[in-house]
């Protein structure tokens, strides 16, 4: 959305511009040198860091993508007064160029540090957790040593690949905030650091590492230890050799050492004084009992206490004690179960990366795979591991007043269907209610967060990933938020001519009926009130509405069509507006259908509202370029007009509602 608003309105102002995308598919549209050499400015709309080395000498301009959304116009104003870029100008620029004007609109260094690290690690969990999971759903048995796998079985193999990619998951969570600070220097140290965070027996802590929570502590130090030694003065002979060689040895050494003689010796106490102070707790209430191990298990997700809890419950399972196991059971799959349903719940949160993350961590949960909800809580730590915490807190309660049991060291709702469970019933109504209450309080945790942000004055935060296949060649799926925009702006001489006078302009013709939209809007595609609830029924309701204008072959491929088109990236524009759109041969000519929603059709648009004001815009293929475009464009600036919203909500037939679209010109 970012990249198409920038687009629209350099096309307005007669500015040539490029816009390069980059997203978890990598960057699209990329500049060449020559696009950055012509270029008089670089506008950077984005959530996380972007390298800037290649804008050296040139007008930068960095953003928040909200920015890039709302006020498109004023940033092109505003990079031609912006400051050149210094030579360097890597991930970790220490002087990275600001906006000019307004503060908030640039995300700090540490949110796009942080950012930067879950981007790269959620790949890991996915591919690590999922691989986990069908091993054990295809060839694991519940014993009393836990949920196995035979060793002479093909998925003990699968297994073990989805072991190494939950063992790599840490470390590259490390590196790569450290990378986003201290640029490639930083690399090294960071995904060492996060390594030796991640094996407690480096440090004295044999069954339980630092987890998730000790990489972003590596992470941070590596990269703020790398940019202090950068500013170290040495010799000219030695400078070629700092960035590949001392840097990294130097970083790697002391941060390694700090990390096994001073940061992890507090972890190995911890875990050998909660087990301790629980092992006092078993006599007590098993509501509160089973109420903290919950909030252990769901507070850092195979971390110490984690592993504290859960070796607790296990270690009891061999004296006949197996209902301490089942509150812990309980609570395990309450984390990514709880951020995988939040991601269903309320999909404007979250960015189409977490949206899919969330499904995986749906499936991780299920197999008791807790590591899936990981990347929720590296993100938003202050909202979702207390989240996280009542959620399992609530599971394990549950689970302890009903006295539920678990004969084997493992959790989630397969152990129970595998008969490893006593009292089925309340365990997975435990589950049930710990995820829900986990799904809730994320989203309101996060939306109170948004409201806070807005009110102080700040753009509102937004993290999307938008197909924007009308404005950028293909391919056509392009991410903005996960990475970000950049937006090369060339301006242009003559562009533009002063209108002729007054006197010199042709008085305007009469409307015709049909002209609307170059008539591919009329009053056979217009409807007062649309009967659909939901954005699926809505575009079936409007292409059935587009039928009957005899332009479309093949309806149920023009749906089809559209619903590709809204997987890639919401349509719905905010401020109440959608256009969905498709470019697809099911339809022979161009046509634009308009309906409006009373009630309102939930979009998923980026400020939250409901799309009241839906246009679809339909083409072939052979028209999918100059004219989709055009159309979409005329749309668009005619719809950011206030008065004009007011009027075509207001008109109350067809025919008023055909008068009030022929001012779009």
């Amino acid at each position: 959305m970012a990249a198409e608003k920038l687009a629209q309105a350099a096309e307005a102002l007669g500015i040539d511009m490029k816009v390069e995308t980059q997203g978890s598919i990598g960057a699209e549209n990329v500049f060449s040198d020559n696009d950055v050499i012509d270029a008089d400015g670089i506008i950077i709309a984005a959530d996380k860091d972007v390298d800037r080395s290649r804008f050296a000498g040139k007008k930068v301009l960095a953003v928040g993508v909200a920015e890039g959304i709302h006020h498109p116009e004023r940033l092109i104003e505003q990079v031609q007064k912006a400051p050149v870029q210094g030579a360097g100008g890597g991930g970790g620029d220490a002087t990275p160029p600001s906006s000019a004007g307004g503060s908030g609109k640039e995300r700090s260094v540490a949110y796009k540090a942080l950012m930067n690290g879950v981007s790269y690690m959620i790949p890991f969990v996915v591919v690590g957790g999922l691989l986990i999971a069908i091993s054990l759903a295809l060839g694991g048995h519940a014993t009393p040593e836990g949920y196995t796998i035979p060793k002479d079985s093909f998925w003990l193999d699968v297994n073990n690949i989805g072991v190494a990619g939950f063992t790599l998951m840490i470390p590259i969570l490390s590196g790569y905030i450290a990378y986003a600070i201290g640029d490639r220097p930083a690399l090294v140290p960071g995904m060492i650091g996060g390594w030796i965070a991640a094996h407690g027996e480096l440090y004295g802590s044999p069954k339980a590492g630092a987890g998730f929570i000790g990489a972003i502590v590596t992470g941070f130090l590596a990269g703020y230890l790398v940019l202090w030694i950068k500013k170290v003065k040495v010799p000219k002979f030695v400078r070629p050799i700092m960035p590949i060689i001392v840097i990294p040895i130097v970083a790697t050494s002391v941060l390694g050492l700090l990390f096994i003689n001073l940061i992890g010796k507090p972890i190995s106490w911890v875990f050998t004084h909660l087990t301790d102070w629980l092992s006092g707790m078993t006599g007590t209430s098993a509501i509160l009992l089973g109420a903290i191990l919950g909030l252990m298990i769901a507070f850092d997700m195979g971390g110490p206490v984690n592993k504290t809890a859960f070796l607790f419950g296990a270690g009891l399972i061999a004296t006949g004690n197996q209902t301490v196991m089942g509150m812990c059971a309980a609570a395990i799959p309450v984390m990514p179960l709880g951020q995988g349903l939040a991601t269903l719940i309320r999909r404007r949160l979250y960015s189409e990366q977490e949206r899919e993350t969330g499904m995986a961590a749906l499936f991780m949960g299920m197999f008791g795979i807790s590591e899936g909800a990981i990347p929720f809580a590296a993100a938003r730590p202050a909202q979702v591991i207390p989240a996280n915490m009542l959620g399992g807190a609530v599971a394990g309660a549950i689970a302890g007043l009903a006295g539920v049991e678990d004969a084997v060291p493992h959790g989630g709702p397969i152990v129970a269907v595998l008969g490893a469970v006593g009292g089925v019933p309340m365990f997975f109504l435990a589950v049930a209610i710990g995820t829900v209450v986990t799904a809730i309080t994320t989203n309101a945790l996060i939306d109170v967060k948004e409201r806070r942000t807005r009110g102080a004055g700040a753009p509102a935060p937004v993290s999307v990933g938008v197909g924007v296949d009308a404005l950028v060649p293909e391919p056509a799926l392009v991410g903005v938020g996960a990475g970000g925009v950049a937006g090369g702006v060339r301006t242009e001489t003559a562009l533009t001519s002063p209108p002729p006078p007054a006197a010199e302009q042709p008085e305007p013709a009469e409307p015709a009926e049909d002209d609307v939209l170059s008539g591919y809007l009329t009053v056979q595609t217009v409807k007062v009130q649309l009967s659909a609830d939901s954005k699926e029924d809505a575009i079936r309701e409007m292409a059935a509405m587009l039928a009957g204008t005899g332009k479309v072959a093949d309806r149920d491929a023009l749906v089809a069509a559209a619903f590709a088109r809204e997987d890639q990236g919401t349509t719905g524009l905010g401020e109440e507006i959608a256009i969905p759109h498709a470019k697809t041969d099911a339809v022979t000519a161009p046509i634009v259908g308009f309906a409006r929603s009373a009630e309102g059709v939930e979009w998923g648009s980026l400020d939250g509202t409901k799309a009241k004001l839906i246009f679809m815009i339909t083409v072939p293929e052979a028209a999918a370029g100059d004219e989709h475009l055009r159309i979409l464009a005329l749309l668009s600036r005619k719809l950011m007009d206030s008065g004009f919203r007011e009027r075509l909500t207001g008109a109350s037939d067809e025919a008023a509602i055909l008068d009030v679209l022929r001012e779009i010109q």
